[in-house]
């Protein structure tokens, strides 16, 4: 016998939990299957605890300090209290792995649900690189790396994008000889070179050896130590070895050829109108849809699905969702940074902040087309803060002019905005005049 919903949502992280409770609330009939942990990783096992030992580690804090924290963080990757107020809002939580057994029907221990709306949201596995060796090094994944207790006495990194670069400052932090392998020319290649050049400065000041325009080859275990050998450069041996080199969507065995729905074939990841819909009262959210893959974004979408389910119309928007690294200095980066934009810098060090802080490492990079801003690449001491008035300018299309007469306190860092909303102005001027 069957059991009938208003919604089954398939997966209960973030993206889920937020779909689930946006429509409980709303009054509709809400079943959410999650095998693992309800919240998903962020909360256990990766954004919440990573920041937990950045800051553990900014502060000068032990290493048995700095685990004690991240798990009180994490809730001990408990998830009882979550689920429990996911069931107490209304939600029936289903811990089981679910599969599409045909259009709104999902089976999950041994239970047939049915449903007028599939919401699905299985979230994104590590997908460690193809090289030959390295599934019999015991490697870790950031989520390996951030529930351990061990402090290796040395680490080499696969990957410089944001969580290669965030555990490098950790690990290196506490003392541990650390190595970032990154075959772009630069880290945190997806944004301009001068965000991943800087990151990579303040790397190394805490002592992590950078390798990048260098590919791994292939990974050996050497005693102790695994040995990474590298094309271009000399090989690099280490006591650990972290994988950081991406994920792919969680889509295998959910059933979704019962319903006529095929991955991307080449992102492998379910797609999505700008309604977030996959088909006829088919949806996805998170991860799984590979649309600017962070919690926030899982968020945001997973409104737009709730108003969309519950009949008032709305579309998503990505322009301005805010990419950020957590690392010291931060990087917040938001919009289009395409090189053939009209672009203004500016140099923190300039700043009267950067005296007080005695800081001299971070840089505005702002983005123009036309008369309004459509994109930024910030990194400097708090840009993750001092930044996020950029995310809105992009949003509203903001008019340069209004943008140059915003009066940012004094001393603060968010000064280094002024001059490069004058200059993109005068630049819109000129253009115009021509």
């Amino acid at each position: 016998m069957s059991e009938q919903y208003d919604v089954l949502v398939l997966g209960g992280g973030s993206a889920g939990e937020a779909v689930a409770r946006g429509l409980a609330e709303r009054g509709r009939s809400v079943a959410v299957v999650e095998p693992g942990l309800v919240g998903g990783e962020c909360p256990y096992l990766a954004c919440m605890p990573s920041k937990a030992m950045l800051k553990a580690a900014a502060h000068g804090r032990s290493w048995a300090d700095a685990v004690r924290f991240r798990d009180e963080v994490a809730d001990h990757r408990d998830d009882t209290e979550t689920a429990a107020s996911l069931e107490k809002a209304g939600v029936t939580l289903i811990r089981a792995r679910g599969s599409l057994a045909g259009p709104g029907r999902v089976e999950a221990g041994g239970r047939m649900l049915r449903g007028d709306h599939l919401v699905v949201c299985t979230g994104a596995h590590a997908d460690p690189p193809p090289l030959d060796g390295l599934a019999a090094t015991g490697f870790w994944t950031s989520e390996d790396a951030l529930s351990s207790d061990e402090l290796p006495d040395s680490l080499v990194i696969l990957g410089g994008g944001p969580v290669g670069c965030e555990l490098a400052q950790v690990y290196a932090r506490f003392d541990t000889r650390v190595t970032v392998v990154e075959p772009a020319e630069h880290l945190l290649p997806s944004e301009p070179p001068v965000i991943g050049e800087t990151v990579a400065d303040a790397l190394a000041r805490d002592g992590v050896d950078v390798r990048t325009g260098c590919k791994p080859r292939d990974v050996r275990r050497d005693g102790d130590h695994v040995s990474v050998a590298l094309e271009g450069d000399e090989p690099v041996s280490a006591s650990r070895i972290l994988v950081a080199t991406g994920k792919t969507p969680r889509v295998a065995g959910l059933g979704l050829e019962t319903i006529g729905v095929r991955p991307d074939p080449d992102t492998g990841a379910l797609r999505v109108d700008d309604k977030c819909q996959v088909a006829e009262r088919v949806w996805a959210v998170g991860d799984v849809t590979a649309v600017a893959p962070f919690t926030h974004t899982a968020n945001y979408q997973a409104k737009v699905v709730v108003a969309n389910i519950c009949g008032e119309p709305r579309t998503a928007d990505y322009r301005a969702i805010p990419r950020v690294v957590y690392t010291d200095p931060a990087v917040f980066c938001v919009g289009r940074t395409d090189t053939d934009l009209r672009t203004a810098s500016f140099q923190l060090e300039e700043t009267a902040r950067a005296v007080v802080d005695e800081r001299r490492d971070g840089s505005v990079t702002l983005f123009a087309d036309g008369s309004r801003l459509v994109g930024a690449a910030c990194v400097g001491p708090g840009a993750d803060h001092w930044a996020a008035e950029l995310t809105l300018a992009v949003r509203a299309g903001v008019e340069l002019v209004v943008l140059r007469d915003v009066v940012h306190a004094f001393p603060t860092f968010g000064e280094a905005l002024e001059p490069a909303y004058a200059e993109l102005c005068k630049g819109a001027d000129d253009e115009g005049n021509r």
